[in-house]
């Protein structure tokens, strides 16, 4: 995730009676609340970003995004606006609102769908579905590279790729590799396409190539040298500003504008919107999609192999990772999260903000295992087939003093070290080292990772504000 330390968090000061953090007071009336939110709202610095509009108890209940901060927010609290029954119903419990300063729309776009996914706010109706932002791949390890625009970079079909992403503008995406393919002459085909098999000379290439937007590697007509320097021209254009084209696209659309050709130059003029949309986006490395972005692990085989590396008759269906995160040092949380035969289930999500320790991971676990698992320990809730609690032996310890004090137990409880890599099983004396390509290993390293992901995304994107979800 970018790092936000430069970012600028905006939140009221308290005001007299106020009964919560950022909270009214009770005796504030309607058109009170709204005049002191609007003032807020009216003093935000003019700059893109996202804002959390929030209840007394400081819950989030919608987060959405501003190309200009006061515009947006302040529209919320004109007595004359008209937002809806949906957001007329949320305004109604809004207390307070926290903004975060982003230094462009497009991040302000990013972290907006970054926070909706993580916080499920109530109001929120996009972006809960689980859909992320596409990226461009570009696939490296074919004799001759193809150019995909894919949802999931991670996929085992891409690896080795070239990923440039994720951008935000998908319609725009697409329509600039289609029209970039008739100067870049790439494919786009999923065709698997060897270098110097001879049935490739008799293959007959699709119209792409007959309208001149591919060289048809198919059929043989290219060599793989020339057809990489195409590539690598393509993946040069891609990494520039892209200035020339676009001076050279502008001057077109000025002439056929002049011979009164209309449609031919708005043609052009959407051209140059979609190459100008390809400079917002942001990376693969910077976190904003994780849940897209980990690498690929076959669940079936891996569960398979987690099973035989801790004895369990039957591979498990149900996993949770359990991990603590700390806000500035002060403000702790707990995450728990859930996958599903080997898959995450996000419904089943959740935080815990630590109230029995700051900076104590130990006292923290056993916090949210008690939380958690109290139901299932006097048997009226199932246990998840296995626990997993990120860290060593001293966390799966403090994991078990309390379920050691439950009615029921649960039947398999890991932690998993970081750097070692060292499985801890209950009740086992030495730990389990596997193999770096385990792919049991790799499920647990996944699903430890989420659940640290999960616990620390509040810390990476409003540091400053120390910001967690009330539960």
């Amino acid at each position: 995730m970018p790092d936000e330390s430069d970012k600028s968090i905006h939140r009221s000061p308290a005001t007299g009676g106020c009964a919560t953090t950022g909270g009214c007071a009770t005796t504030e009336s309607d058109v009170e609340r709204m005049a002191r939110l609007s003032a807020k709202a009216r003093g935000l610095p003019a700059v893109p970003g996202v804002y959390l509009m929030k209840d007394a108890k400081g819950v989030v209940l919608y987060v959405g995004k501003a190309s200009k901060l006061p515009d947006r927010v302040s529209s919320y609290f004109v007595p004359s606006a008209d937002l809806g029954l949906h957001k007329q119903q949320m305004l109604e419990v809004v207390h307070d609102f926290d903004v975060l300063e982003c230094e462009s729309e497009v991040e302000a776009l990013l972290a907006e769908n970054r926070l909706i996914k993580d916080i499920l706010p109530r109001f929120n109706a996009r972006l809960t579905d689980g859909k992320t932002f596409p990226y461009l791949a570009i696939t490296k390890r074919d004799d001759f590279p193809r150019v995909v625009v894919t949802r999931n970079p991670s996929d085992p079909e891409l690896r080795g790729s070239k990923v440039f992403g994720p951008f935000t503008q998908s319609m725009a995406l697409r329509e600039a590799v289609q029209m970039l393919q008739r100067v870049f002459k790439y494919r786009t085909c999923s065709l698997e396409i060897v270098a110097g098999e001879q049935k490739n000379r008799f293959f007959r290439p699709c119209i792409l190539h007959a309208i001149g937007q591919c060289t048809a590697p198919c059929a043989d007509r290219i060599t793989v040298g020339d057809y990489k320097a195409d590539i690598d021209r393509f993946v040069r254009f891609l990494d520039s500003k892209r200035s020339v084209m676009l001076r050279e696209m502008a001057i077109e659309m000025e002439a056929l504008a002049k011979e009164m050709k209309y449609e031919q130059a708005a043609a052009v003029r959407d051209q140059i919107h979609a190459i100008e949309k390809l400079s917002e986006r942001s990376t693969i490395g910077a976190g904003w999609q994780p849940e897209t972005e980990i690498g690929y692990v076959d669940p079936t085989k891996a569960l398979q192999s987690l099973a035989k590396t801790l004895g369990l008759e039957a591979p498990p269906r149900c996993i949770e990772g359990i991990d603590i995160a700390h806000l500035q040092g002060n403000e702790t949380v707990g995450s728990k999260v859930c996958f599903i035969d080997g898959r995450a289930f996000k419904s089943e999500y959740h935080r815990f903000r630590i109230r029995s320790a700051e900076n104590d991971d130990y006292m923290s676990i056993r916090e949210v295992v008690s939380r958690r698992y109290r139901e299932a320990g006097a048997g009226q809730e199932l246990y998840p087939d296995v626990i997993l609690i990120d860290g060593g032996l001293g966390q799966l310890h403090a994991a078990m003093e309390v379920i050691e004090q439950m009615d029921m137990k649960p039947p398999m409880v890991i932690s998993l070290a970081k750097k070692e890599e060292l499985i801890y099983v209950q009740e086992r004396p030495e730990p389990i080292r596997l193999g770096r390509e385990n792919l049991g290993l790799k499920l647990c390293q996944a699903i430890r990772d989420e659940a640290h992901r999960f616990a620390q995304h509040y810390h990476h994107v409003l540091r400053r504000k120390k910001f967690t979800e009330e539960l």
